[in-house]
């Protein structure tokens, strides 16, 4: 199989490059190396997969004109993986032009290369940022989800209704997934697990937003790409070839296309997941309590119903086994401060 995945630098496109690679498939990662956090690390991470000789790398932007059609039409890919977007619910604040233009035109970009060279099956990444104001626990796929609280949110939800468009009118197979605080061994700088193990071991105290009080349904890495890879072999089926699986399923009635929740289903409170990062660590945090940010909300909650419907059961690892993972990893990329 050869797949293209998009925003292979960075940290989900990285390890579900690896998987496949290892898998002894065929992989054309696509990213910009944008600076919204340590190009380095990005760049480390290309440099991992490089060691696969069934690794191409092309370095490119979303919003380029043409950029896409041109990888499309010589990689060929049986799959497309579509991973990169700026990221961050805070940074919407500070420039949200840099969503308009990867997330809204880059992805439209994408979309229109699909079209000019159909997959087997396009699958794409969103987040739990987009069940916003509307949200009740959990968060189930069918709920109204009209009401996001930041433009990354916004343009996610755009996102999923281009996609479904897409499939609508030109039959290709799509799956969007709405992610739940993904973490683990090369993550993102921008994201609390990462922030707060630099400032524990620099002897700094931490900001802990919502008090401490705050629950977020956390998604170790792998745990992730297990299920991206098991969703990537049930595309969904045309309207006149299949129907749903259960009563949870959001198969669209006018076209191949799905949403699914990818999450643990166990939120877990803020304090907590720094109890873990303090064993793991040997170390104790001085903890600053401040309120939600704007744009933040209190809990997430994923509902996984769905995504077990269509691939059974999965592995779902405990932050006592996931936190120390990541420790070890951050340790030996960047040594003990």
């Amino acid at each position: 199989m050869h797949a293209l995945v998009t925003g292979s630098a960075g940290f989900i496109g990285h390890a579900l490059g690896r998987r496949l690679l290892a898998a002894g498939h065929r992989v054309t990662g696509f990213d910009a190396f944008s600076p919204y956090y340590d190009v380095a690390l990005k760049r480390a991470r290309h440099a991992d997969l490089a060691r696969h000789p069934g690794f191409e790398a092309v370095e490119g932007r979303l919003e380029t004109p043409g950029a896409l059609l041109d990888v499309m039409a010589r990689a060929k890919p049986d799959l497309v993986f579509h991973l990169a977007a700026q990221a961050g619910v805070r940074y919407s604040l500070i420039d949200p032009g840099a969503y308009v233009d990867a997330n809204l035109v880059g992805f439209a970009n994408l979309l229109e290369a699909v079209r000019a060279h159909p997959v087997r099956h396009l699958l794409l990444a969103s987040t739990s940022s987009a069940y916003g104001g509307d949200a009740q626990v959990p968060f189930r796929e069918t709920d109204r989800a009209v009401s996001p609280l930041t433009l990354y949110a916004a343009s996610k939800l755009a996102n999923e209704a281009m996609a479904h468009s897409y499939a609508h009118l030109f039959g290709v197979p799509t799956t969007a997934f709405r992610f739940f605080t993904v973490y683990g061994p090369w993550g993102r700088p921008d994201m609390a697990l990462f922030l707060f193990t630099a400032k524990i071991l620099a002897g700094e105290p931490i900001e802990v937003f919502g008090e401490g009080a705050a629950e977020r349904d956390f998604t170790f890495i792998e745990d992730l790409i297990d299920a991206i890879l098991a969703l990537s072999e049930r595309p969904p089926p045309k309207p006149t070839e299949g129907g749903p699986v259960s009563a949870a399923d959001t198969l669209s009635a006018v076209a191949p296309y799905r949403l699914v929740n990818i999450g643990g289903g166990r939120p877990v409170r803020l304090d907590a997941m720094i109890g873990a990062l303090e064993a793991a660590l040997d170390r104790r945090a001085e903890r600053v309590l401040k309120p939600l940010p704007p744009g933040d909300v209190i809990r997430t909650h994923a509902s996984t119903e769905l995504l077990h419907a269509l691939v059974g059961s999965l592995p779902e690892t405990p932050l006592e086994r996931g936190i120390p993972a990541f420790v070890d990893w951050y340790l030996s990329y960047y040594g003990d401060q």
